[in-house]
């Protein structure tokens, strides 16, 4: 009789690595998970829904890139679902009543958040458009970009500037865990394949307390430097070669006797060209040196012995570094973000810097004893809710574990994981959205569909009586 298979993969028992190496195009475990979110999804517009597209495509491979918004969906369906997926950030895109366009950056599960508004964007499309050359498309998005801040803090700040010194470290701390943190001397130079940069706009007056980010989102291409364009092309023409798939990519020489005024690149001999000789100006700045990684032929011990006898071994290190020409194309989107507020918690909870209102020492202090009032009357409800808990469990136990089916439902209803601050904090209807979409126009029309469906529903009953 045949042996009985014994799984040893998906099984207790199974010899399985802990942290296995992500798929092509995938994140790894531990590394930041975020959700691109319209928030009011027939009412944002078709431009900003392409907006949130194209913020997803910058977000990849650590994002939800399929993800499809609900009309009926609300901010507590997808923080609720937070936990369960191991999703780190929420970016919230929405449109105000006065038609402006605002993004909101929340971490989960407790926050902080920022606000901002999008004061100017560009599509990805808008931006392909305005180029000669466009780039993209490619293998760009199977890795997640380097970020790139510049002038996020202000020389000389401190607690008492309109933009606080904690709050530019905020702002970076929150952009910096939006992705994977990088090792410069172990990660691979071919796995960053993008780059988004994030300028911070210089104040047009001394501390006149704005924030503003540009943001901005390009591709990285490297081509070998000091070599010219038609050696460039032969190059690329064997690697095609010896590719599966030889479709274009080859230099035209029918018109040519030869190979040689293909490489001379005109009637009157100019000579060989490279980037030095074409009459171009060499830029270095925009030069890197990197190491080859061809694969190279296994030499014996013997052989390598010889080698070293007769070469110098910094010899050897240096034929295999190769300088790279550095280019940058933009994929888009573009965004100009004026930073309005700062809240504690996630999308709710105290105000920690507002714009354009200031309070005095004396209002935060209210502030203060309102929201440390508001705590102890949360802790007084999760107080009671666990009494009552308790209680249920001693009549149950009481009663012989006679009670029916749908006492053990509520139990394991108040047993979950919704009793926490959090869920509370979404649960109330006046704190859970601050920018006053729970009672939008969106949840108006649900209502209205709603009741046009229960009097479908009395009409049929009213046909069949």
């Amino acid at each position: 009789m045949a042996k009985s298979r014994t799984k040893k993969r998906t099984h207790v028992g199974a010899n399985n690595p802990k942290h296995k190496a992500p798929l092509t195009g995938r994140s790894a475990v531990l590394d930041p998970k975020s959700m691109v979110i319209r928030i009011g999804a027939g009412e944002v517009g078709s431009s900003v829904s392409q907006l949130a597209k194209d913020v997803r495509q910058v977000m990849e491979p650590g994002t939800a890139s399929r993800l499809k918004e609900r009309r009926a969906n609300r901010l507590r369906d997808y923080v609720t679902m937070t936990g369960p997926l191991g999703v780190t950030h929420l970016l919230l895109f929405s449109r105000s009543e006065s038609g402006n366009t605002n993004l909101r950056i929340a971490t989960t599960p407790r926050g902080p958040t920022l606000h901002f508004r999008v004061e100017k964007y560009s599509l990805c499309k808008d931006v392909r458009k305005a180029q000669r050359h466009p780039r993209g498309g490619g293998k760009e998005y199977i890795t997640p970009p380097l970020l790139i801040m510049n002038n996020i803090s202000t020389p000389g700040a401190d607690a008492n500037s309109k933009v606080p010194k904690h709050l530019e470290s905020l702002t970076t701390t929150v952009f910096q865990s939006l992705f994977p943190r990088i090792n410069p001397q172990t990660t691979p130079l071919k796995s960053i394949r993008r780059v988004l940069l994030l300028n911070r706009e210089p104040a047009k007056e001394k501390d006149d307390g704005s924030f503003v980010l540009n943001f901005r989102h390009y591709a990285i291409y490297t081509k070998p430097a000091g070599v010219s364009k038609p050696l460039r092309r032969l190059d690329a023409a064997e690697k095609l070669f010896s590719a599966k798939n030889r479709k274009g990519g080859v230099p035209n020489l029918g018109k040519l006797e030869d190979i040689s005024e293909y490489m001379i690149g005109g009637e009157n001999g100019e000579g060989y060209m490279t980037d030095g000789t074409s009459g171009s100006e060499m830029d270095t700045d925009a030069e890197v040196e990197v190491l080859e990684e061809a694969p190279r032929r296994v030499l014996s011990s013997k052989a390598r012995a010889a080698k070293l006898e007769n070469e110098d071994k910094t010899a050897d290190s240096d034929e295999r570094v190769e300088r790279r020409r550095v280019t940058l194309v933009e994929l888009g989107p573009r965004m100009k973000l004026r930073m309005t507020k700062v809240e504690e918690g996630l999308c709710s909870g105290k105000t920690m810097w507002h714009e354009h209102i200031h309070k005095s020492r004396q209002e935060i202090q209210e502030l203060e004893k309102r929201w440390e009032q508001r705590r102890q009357e949360k802790e007084a409800r999760k107080k009671q809710q666990k009494a009552n808990v308790e209680k249920k469990k001693k009549e149950k136990e009481a009663n012989g574990g006679k009670n029916n089916k749908g006492d053990d439902d509520d139990d394991d209803v108040e047993m979950n994981g919704n009793n926490s601050d959090l869920f509370d904090e979404m649960m109330e209807e006046d704190e859970m959205d601050s920018e006053g979409l729970a009672g939008d126009a969106e949840e108006a029309l649900a209502e209205q569909m709603d009741d046009d469906e229960w009097e479908d529903e009395r009409e049929e009953i009213a046909d069949e009586n």
